[in-house]
């Protein structure tokens, strides 16, 4: 059963929350903690079942909660969400773009290009990319945000408190060796929330992004663990790079998601990309 001793928020009571890619490791903590604080959540998800769990787990503490099939990069779909969420539990007053991810076909198998990775039918190289894939990372990471917030927005204009949260990277400020997709993405979504932050400013609509350092999650998991349980070589570096010399928790993100999310701690922060990285983005490396 989920709990938690953070403050409560009476300004987010009986607000209406959506979250994409709500059943994600995340994002479903998000969730449930928005649960806690009183607000209405509607879990969008590609697989109804995943988003039905997380939508159980609410009411189990006593919130109230509702799971939608969606794909979010899907104008039609996103739209037909949007109506039963205000049809269910009323204007969305919260969006958080938590919909995203990877994958392993836009992802380089070397951090640099060798002439001898070529030759080998194991490695892929910059020249070996599928762009498919690459158009498939780029669309459900940043036109899964697009076209939410579009969809959503237009249900926050001129209500008190209306806030979209998207959700960046430490890839997308300095790209991250192997996944050229995502960290495009990424860097994408950041533009994107400055972008929107002063499009929607005189509509009362505040546009802000979180922007997760290294945490382990299920799309990332194989990068990261090996079988055994030990650190990957790559895992190994990025807590050499990490200040604090852990990987985040889910936990982690809340007191920025609850800060932002609240206009009366946070109404004049708009366009704001806010880094929750363990000192990651700070350290030089040297």
């Amino acid at each position: 059963m989920y709990t938690s001793n953070l403050p409560l928020h009476p300004a987010i009571h009986n607000k209406v929350a959506v979250i994409t890619g709500g059943s994600g490791v995340l994002c479903r903590v998000m969730a449930l903690e928005l649960a806690r604080q009183g607000a209405k959540i509607a879990v969008i998800s590609r697989t109804l079942a995943n988003a039905e769990a997380v939508a159980e787990e609410i009411r189990k503490i006593g919130g109230l909660a509702i799971a939608i099939e969606c794909d979010v990069t899907d104008e039609v779909q996103t739209e037909k969400a949007a109506n039963i969420v205000e049809q269910q539990l009323g204007l969305c007053d919260i969006l958080i773009n938590g919909a995203g991810g990877n994958h392993s076909s836009a992802n380089t198998t070397n951090e640099v290009f060798r002439e001898e990775d070529r030759h080998n039918p194991d490695t892929a190289t910059f020249f070996e990319l599928n762009p498919d894939s690459f158009r498939d990372v780029m669309d459900v990471n940043f036109t899964g945000t697009f076209i939410p917030a579009r969809q959503f927005a237009k249900q926050m204009i001129g209500r008190s408190g209306a806030s979209i949260i998207n959700i960046s990277s430490m890839s997308a400020p300095s790209p991250l060796t192997r996944i050229p997709a995502y960290s495009a993405a990424k860097a994408a979504i950041n533009n994107f929330t400055q972008w929107l932050a002063v499009h929607m400013a005189d509509a009362g609509i505040r546009v802000n992004a979180i922007a997760p350092g290294f945490f382990i999650t299920e799309q990332n998991r194989s990068l990261l663990v090996q079988e055994d349980g030990s650190l990957t070589e790559r895992s190994n570096k990025i807590i050499a790079h990490t200040p604090m010399r852990r990987f985040g928790k889910p936990e982690d993100l809340l007191g920025v998601l609850l800060w932002l999310v609240d206009e009366t701690t946070s109404q004049f922060v708009t366009g704001a990309v806010i880094p929750v990285d363990g000192g990651f983005l700070a350290y030089s490396g040297v």
